[in-house]
């Protein structure tokens, strides 16, 4: 046990060593970003806020652990501060993939929706997110994991504007929306995401993601770019054979017994996970324009060994490719699942109380600058395998690294007396200014009405 005890503790002072050069990098990285000194140390200030020990994370409760008097910094900083978050969005991309670059690299595009009270929240409405298991009122983003046998992070996301939103010009001017955003489906946003990191030039080789990104426009559009891909379909897509075109369940009707291949797709908490995989020949039908048929083009079909139930991958590469690097692409795609739970668990990406476009745009930046560092730093840092120095220890998860960081190399939450008093007095004074403003107009609308 003491042996298992000297491990963690050396493990727990690489961490801290690991995170002060990661943070200091990205912050190096950004700087150009922020004309302003001020705006720089903010920026740096609520990055180390969005990892430390509290019950929620915005505005309110950042700056009081910061030690602000007040909330207005920070609305500031987000609202109307002079920074370029987009620069800032580039370079945390560039700057995750030069940190965890791999030949085998995957982007992985995937949503996720964040539950509102209001539609005052820009983009929020009645729609549908797999985040609240149904239809509900939400804001709903698109993201962009970049993932390799190093480490997988969240590095891009762009606001999903339903149709009703971008048709709203009362709305769109309260919110702040820019005049160039207009609506876009799921699969656009995931495009344009493809388009920033190819302009970016990072290494990554293969594009994935589930049913929502298999349409023939986005498939043809990674292909354009120089993407091989492995993207979800639904079971009614059609892919044209040697034999005619087909739907993807009778494709797989045709396969042989003999042609299905059992292989390992990860493991749970109840052991390893096996499907039933086949991989079957189809002809492209997505060359970009000018191009031909260059590469190969496959249906994957993965079978539940129990339930016999099918789902459908769409793939192709430049060059020939097995069906083991297949079903390793297809399985990466949770890789996102892993990031959003990070990151809104332990980053606050879904806990910001912004309403307008930009506010949104930079809650959510600084959030994955938070989730990027801690990614790295357990990417250096996990032990891989603990059996190999003969120790009982499993890898520790990134809230055991957190755990870590937050008593040897994160800020401590200010919690002293004077600063609790001055906090107390400034939110009951600024309630009080509310309801008198609310009596107020209650007052004014009945006297009209009457």
């Amino acid at each position: 046990m003491k042996t298992i005890k000297n491990q963690v503790a050396v493990e727990a002072t690489i961490a801290e060593r690991v995170w002060t050069a990661a943070f200091g990098s990205l912050m190096a990285a950004v700087a150009v970003c922020f004309p302003r000194r001020d705006s720089r140390m903010l920026g740096r200030a609520m990055t180390q806020g969005m990892l430390m020990e509290l019950e929620r994370r915005n505005c309110w409760t950042l700056t009081e652990a910061l030690g602000h008097d007040g909330p207005h910094r920070l609305q500031h900083f987000l609202s109307r501060g002079a920074w370029n978050h987009d620069l800032a969005r580039d370079r945390l991309a560039a700057w995750v993939a030069a940190e965890l670059a791999d030949n085998e690299a995957v982007l992985i595009a995937d949503e996720t929706g964040d539950e509102k009270s209001s539609t005052d929240c820009v983009g929020a409405s009645h729609q549908y997110s797999g985040a609240l298991g149904g239809v509900g009122l939400c804001q709903v983003a698109v993201h962009l994991t970049y993932t390799s046998p190093r480490g997988h992070t969240l590095i891009d996301r762009e606001l999903c504007l339903p149709a009703a939103w971008a048709e709203d010009e009362e709305r769109r001017l309260l919110r702040h929306v820019p005049d160039e955003v207009t609506f876009a489906t799921k699969p656009q946003l995931a495009a344009a995401m493809l388009h920033r990191a190819r302009g970016l030039g990072l290494p990554a080789r293969r594009f994935t993601g589930d049913e929502v990104y298999g349409s023939l426009e986005l498939r043809r559009t990674a292909r354009t770019l120089g993407f091989d891909y492995a993207l979800a379909v639904r079971a009614d897509h059609r892919a044209s054979t040697a034999v005619g075109r087909l739907s993807a369940t009778e494709l797989a009707a045709k396969v042989p017994a003999r042609a299905w291949m059992r292989r390992r797709t990860g493991n749970g908490t109840k052991g390893d996970r096996h499907y039933d995989w086949a991989l079957i020949d189809v002809l492209a039908d997505d060359a970009p324009a000018g191009r031909g048929e260059a590469g190969h083009a496959f249906l994957v079909v993965r079978r539940h060994r129990y339930t016999r139930e099918l789902s459908f991958y769409r793939c192709h590469s430049t060059t020939p490719v097995s069906l083991a690097v297949l079903v390793n692409i297809i399985c990466t795609r949770w890789k996102t699942e892993e990031d959003f739970q990070g990151a809104k668990g332990l980053a606050g990406l879904d806990q910001g109380q912004v309403t307008c476009w930009t506010s949104w745009m930079r809650w959510s930046l600084i959030s994955l600058f938070a989730a990027a560092v801690l990614a790295v730093t357990h990417a250096a840092t996990r032990t891989v395998d603990g059996t190999e120095h003969g120790l009982q220890l499993a890898p520790a998860s990134g809230r055991e690294l957190l755990a870590v960081l937050r008593i040897t190399a994160l800020p401590t939450p200010r919690r002293d007396l004077e600063h609790a008093l001055h906090r107390s007095v400034w939110r009951r004074h600024h309630r009080h200014q509310a309801t008198e403003a609310h009596r107020r107009w209650n007052n004014i609308t009945a006297a009209a009405t009457t």
